[in-house]
């Protein structure tokens, strides 16, 4: 069997490792620029379904399950290359400042302590005992200890190395315009045209551009939403937690990095970093960490993060007869969802298996809407 795979950011390289540990070697991923430069490299690495999620829904139970596979995960594949991708288990803190703030944290407590799910309740005195350097301004927080983190950089770097281990190909720099069925199902790309059996799309916030020509499928609607970010490095590890507060969040790193995210902005393609962005970001990190205040800003960069028609995951059968698939539209969770997602993809295309995540997910809700 023949797998081509387009998109070599997480989604691409976690299918690729899935099909490839089922004993499919002829794995294929194509990618248009670098493989993991794009929002998988500008991610913070947040694996943090409690923090992120608004209630017990559908996308929170999925959230939530990736994130009790990651400790699985990262010890294979750190068994398969000997990278440490940095799976970090100190929690993460939601932070309030103001009474709207402390709202919402009520609101969040409420409907997680109804739902059996692990989380603490803090005063500021314990706030500041678990986090000295948190700002005095704090009244309160939430902590949740099972909401962890990853070093997104490294598990990257280790997807890749696993791939190319096990004898995969990666073509870099190669745009694929086009999927055509005649008689056989091949992308066609700036260079030339490639044949597969299976084909899946896990292109990201590029997905729409991608045309259909003479194959029965509509490409579901995915936009780019930019995120820029920024980062501090500190002589050592200036707080312990993953920290949301301030309209933001902070990422510690065992480096002594800080990042610090993120905008939110509909801005198409265009990755440009801004003053005004930086400044925002900024404000947002001295306000919950004043201390970073003596810092210069280390790094600066942006990222286009994939959302779909209605903001959740689209994992399934864009063409079951052809074999065409699709991964995406992970928005804000694309590390967090993306080796999870990988599984139930790949377990269906070969063992056809159906998750209750295929069904919630499936791409085929919005070629329904559209033919109603």
């Amino acid at each position: 069997m023949k797998v081509l795979i387009v998109g070599g950011g997480i989604a691409g390289l976690t299918i690729a490792r899935e099909f490839q540990k089922r004993h499919e070697n002829d794995v294929t991923v194509l990618d248009r620029n670098l493989a993991g430069r794009e929002a998988s490299f500008a991610a913070a690495g947040m694996l943090a379904p409690q923090a992120e999620c608004d209630s017990a829904d559908a996308l929170f139970r999925f959230c939530s399950a990736s994130r009790d596979f990651y400790p699985g995960f990262t010890d294979e594949l750190r068994d398969e290359t000997g990278i440490d991708v940095g799976l970090d288990r100190e929690g993460t803190l939601a932070v309030a400042f103001d009474e709207a703030d402390e709202e919402e944290l009520k609101d969040r407590y409420r409907w997680q302590v109804e739902a059996g799910l692990e989380v603490e309740r803090l005063s500021a005195r314990e706030t500041h005992k678990l986090e000295p350097f948190i700002s005095p301004d704090s009244i309160g927080s939430l902590f949740f200890p099972k909401d962890w983190q990853v070093e997104n950089r490294a598990l990257m770097g280790a997807l890749r190395t696993s791939f190319e281990q096990r004898g995969g190909t990666l073509v870099e720099h190669e745009e694929i315009k086009s999927v055509a069925n005649d008689g056989k199902t091949s992308l066609m790309a700036g260079t030339g045209v490639y044949e597969g059996d299976v084909i899946v799309f896990a292109t990201g916030a590029w997905t729409s551009l991608i045309e259909a020509d003479r194959v029965e499928f509509e490409m579901p609607l995915v936009k780019p939403v930019k995120g820029q970010m920024i980062s501090y490095r500190t002589a050592k590890r200036l707080i312990s937690k993953v920290i949301y507060g301030a309209g933001g969040y902070l990422v510690p790193r065992n480096d002594g990095r800080v990042l610090v995210g993120a905008t939110v902005e509909d801005a198409g393609f265009d990755k440009t970093v801004t003053d005004e962005g930086r400044e925002s970001l900024r404000e947002s990190a001295l306000r919950v960490v004043p201390s970073l205040q003596n810092l210069r800003i280390d790094e600066n960069w942006s990222g286009l993060r994939p959302i779909s028609g209605d903001g959740n995951p689209l994992i399934g059968a864009l063409n079951e007869e052809l074999n065409i698939y699709i991964s995406g539209g992970h928005y804000r969770n694309g590390i967090l969802l993306a080796p999870l997602s990988a599984r139930i993809l790949v377990d269906h295309i070969l063992e056809d298996t159906r998750s209750e995540f295929l069904a919630d997910f499936s791409p085929a809700r919005f070629v329904t809407a559209t033919a109603s």
